[in-house]
Order: structure tokens, then C-alpha cells, then sequence
């Protein structure tokens, strides 16, 4: 699956295959970004429940706490191991692990559940049931100050027989659409901020004379001024 992907996007090398031991290509995403990749990466670091975020329908995703609308500096503090956390009606809890981290490049957000919920921590064997899977978020700098933003990853599901409900039930009519609705979030939240900044940092035009100033600014023929 796809949505908005090129074919290159889709079938081409995508990073963090080491990380999920088996697993298979996720369905891949993509939006153009009118912003550099050092501006659309705050926006990623940012992500979580307790912090800026998930960017799409916050009360299905956020527990209805308002995603962040701008770049927040007490939110751009992450490193690999980091837990990125999920917001529950009991408040947050672990979700996610920081298993790849490339500044302005790449974020990869690892999980390991079993069947039960139980989330399993990356030194644990893996159990004969669980779910695991690579949340990936790709940057690709384009001409123009433009970004690519391709959030794709890899997944796998044991026993085998459990994947494709898991997909036909879980992702496609879940994930799909939030994280559309996330990608479009973004998109225009970046935008709008890379629009003000430029504005606020435009250099001032001089002040133009009118008419009326213009010529009385113009010495007249036989004028001390005029005189050589």
C-alpha cells in the first residue's frame, strides 16, 4: 500500500531493516514539505504523548490533549534508548523506543509487544506470539529548500496466520488514515511557520518619496543648489 509514495519510495531502500529481525516493508507515505529538512526535523523530535504530540485526530491518538502548533525548545532533547511515550486515559506510558536516530535525516521509533500488550524491552528473546515493528520517519533534502518526508518502516507478526488480521483490521482502517491525517497536519504546520519566519526576517524596504516630495526634491534651474 501507498499513499502518495513514488514507486521508488515504495520498493527502494528504506533504513532500519537490521532493527526488526524478519520483518517486512511497511506501507510507505510521503508528502513534499516546502522547508529544508533542519525545519520539518524539530517538528519530528518533538513526537510524543508527553510532549508535542502526534499531529493528527488528538482525541483518538493524544487523549485529546492539543497537539503542538509551533516548535517547543524544551521538546528537542532526544537521544537513542529514549522512551517515546503514548498518552492513555491513565496518562502516559512507554510506547516506543528511539532505535535510530540521524539529525535532519532519519528517525526510527522501534515496539515489541506480546499478543497480551506487555511491552517487551529490546534485550528480551523474543517470545513465540508478538508484534514488533520499525515506525520510520525519512527525510530527503530536494532543490529548492523543498523536503520529502517518507515515513515508511518494517513490521512483523508471530505466528504468521495473526499478520494479515492484524493489517486487514488494525492498519488499514487505523493507522492509515491517522497517519494521513498526521503527514497533512504537518505539511501545513511547518509551512505556515517557515512562511512567518521568512516574513519576519525580510529586510525593510527603504521609504519611497511621493510625488509631491520627489519634486520638491529636485533643485530648481538657477538655484543656489543648482549652481556648479
Amino acid at each position: 500500500m501507498r499513499w502518495g509514495a513514488t514507486d521508488e519510495e515504495v520498493s527502494g531502500p528504506y533504513p532500519g531493516a537490521d532493527l526488526v529481525p524478519e520483518g517486512e516493508r511497511s506501507p510507505t507515505m510521503a508528502v513534499t514539505i516546502d522547508a529544508s529538512p533542519g525545519q520539518v526535523w524539530p517538528w519530528l523530535v518533538q513526537m510524543g504523548g508527553d510532549r508535542g504530540g502526534w499531529y493528527s485526530w488528538d482525541r483518538l491518538d493524544n487523549g485529546g490533549r492539543p497537539s503542538a502548533t509551533e516548535v517547543h525548545p524544551e521538546w528537542q532533547e532526544l537521544a537513542l534508548g529514549d522512551r517515546v511515550k503514548y498518552w492513555t486515559r491513565k496518562g502516559p506510558v512507554d510506547a516506543w523506543r528511539v532505535a535510530a536516530l540521524e539529525p535532519d535525516r532519519f528517525l526510527g521509533l522501534h515496539a515489541l509487544y506480546g499478543l497480551q500488550g506487555s511491552l517487551l524491552g529490546p534485550g528480551q528473546p523474543r517470545p513465540s506470539a508478538y508484534i514488533e515493528g520499525l515506525w520510520g520517519f525519512l527525510l530527503k533534502e530536494l532543490p529548492g529548500g523543498h523536503t520529502r518526508l517518507i515515513i515508511s518502516g518494517y513490521q512483523a507478526v508471530r505466528p504468521r496466520w495473526i499478520e494479515r488480521t492484524a493489517f486487514d483490521w488494525l492498519y488499514v482502517p487505523v493507522v492509515w488514515p491517522m497517519q494521513a491525517r498526521m503527514m497533512a497536519v504537518l505539511k501545513r504546520n511547518i509551512e505556515r511557520a517557515t512562511r512567518a519566519r521568512t516574513q519576519a526576517v525580510a529586510p525593510e524596504k527603504p521609504p519611497s518619496l511621493d510625488t509631491a516630495d520627489a519634486h520638491q526634491a529636485v533643485p530648481k534651474p538657477g538655484s543656489k543648489s543648482s549652481a556648479p
